[in-house]
């Protein structure tokens, strides 16, 4: 195929990413898994982000596009909506068609024949390993593909913004104490089932991020009250009974989670409980998922000292653990969490920027500090 690309990010990542995907689907076939996507290829990998990344660029009636492609031929796609001709892969085409669709799930199928790649339509199911490019803002594309195992968040392979390239380092993994929630983005052969708590943790975070107002989600054990040690009295939001709306969906046998009506239900949970974060303070649930609180001011707790350190992380490729003041991390949010971690090492907190950092806060034993995973570049 001959395609000029005039994006140098592109040209850059392209081999990577096909090796990526080829060792992925090479890993599938010899272990039975069927219903598994094409291979993409360095050419096309490089003409579909240099397309998408000027597309990006543009503006239809004032909006910027936010779409998503898939690389698939239409007879892979489930119940596709084909085109009567031919759309040409170009920024024209792909600025032109966005407005049509932008909501999530819906994907522009990309294909390629005799050297030439077009768009075909639109599809909703694409197969095991399919190359997809989101477009979320100006400038910002997610190389990403769908979990082996159904539903959940899309793996991300890399981020690019611009002239920076982040890779997703999948040995992250081999992290001491790395924490579930990590394990399961970066995973790419893990199970992720539909009422999977993990699963649903990182369906918490993404919704958090999605409102766009920073928030932080403290989660607790349900057997210990400890956590009120580190929670300015009096808590103006909180809740008695704790609510389950999201913990009663959890419980509920998996064949009955298969149904439509479940996961509409489960996604109308997590945003309710998601859209408290932006309250002002911190949201408490337990690991059963109750909601416990909202709205929560932290505080250092009687007889803990300061957090003076932390473990700082990313889970790309040049982002190894450094010890650093937990101030460096982020603002007040930040630094308010990391201590209520310090204080309660049996939680986890979750914290949201206005800016788009998402971070996540556990207690290490085997390093004996907090540590702090910064994964926006998973969730976007």
């Amino acid at each position: 195929m001959i395609y000029r690309t005039t994006y140098q990010a592109a040209r850059i990542i392209a081999p990577k990413v096909e090796a990526i995907f080829a060792q992925h689907l090479a890993a599938a076939t010899e272990s039975g898994e069927e219903d598994l996507a094409p291979l993409p290829t360095a050419n096309v990998v490089e003409a579909i982000i240099d397309a998408t990344f000027w597309a990006s660029l543009r503006k239809e009636e004032g909006h910027s596009p936010k779409i998503s492609l898939a690389f698939l031929p239409p007879e892979q796609a489930g119940n596709p909506l084909l085109f009567k001709q031919r759309l040409p892969l170009n920024p024209s085409t792909l600025t032109k068609i966005a407005p049509g669709v932008e909501r999530a799930g819906i994907h522009l199928g990309i294909w390629i024949e005799e050297g030439e790649l077009y768009v075909w339509g639109t599809t909703v199911s694409i197969p095991n390993f399919c190359f997809v490019l989101d477009v979320s803002e100006p400038a910002l594309l997610v190389i990403k593909h769908r979990r082996i195992y159904g539903f959940g968040k899309f793996t991300n392979i890399a981020v690019l913004k611009g002239d920076q390239v982040k890779m997703v380092d999948g040995n992250h993994t081999n992290l001491p104490d790395c924490p579930p929630m990590l394990m399961s983005l970066l995973d790419l052969t893990a199970p992720s089932y539909w009422n999977d708590s993990v699963n649903v943790l990182i369906q918490l975070a993404v919704s958090m991020r999605g409102h766009g107002r920073g928030g932080t989600l403290l989660v607790v054990p349900n057997d210990t009250k400890n956590w009120l040690q580190s929670i300015i009295k009096p808590i103006q939001y909180g809740v008695q009974p704790s609510f389950t709306g999201l913990s009663k969906l959890l419980q509920q046998d998996r064949k009955e989670a298969s149904q439509i009506f479940w996961q509409t239900a489960l996604k109308r949970e997590v945003e309710h409980l998601a859209g408290l974060t932006a309250v002002d303070g911190a949201t408490v649930i337990s690991n059963e998922y109750e909601l416990l609180a909202f709205g929560a001011k932290i505080g250092r707790a009687k007889g803990k000292e300061n957090i003076d350190e932390l473990s700082f992380s990313e889970p790309i490729h040049g982002g190894s653990a450094v010890v650093m003041h937990p101030a460096k991390v982020g603002g007040t949010r930040h630094l308010s969490a990391a201590q209520f971690v310090h204080d309660q090492r049996d939680a986890t907190a979750l914290v949201a920027s206005q800016d788009g950092h998402f971070t996540i806060y556990t207690w290490s034993s085997l390093q004996n500090r907090v540590q702090a995973h910064r994964i926006d570049t998973l969730l976007l």
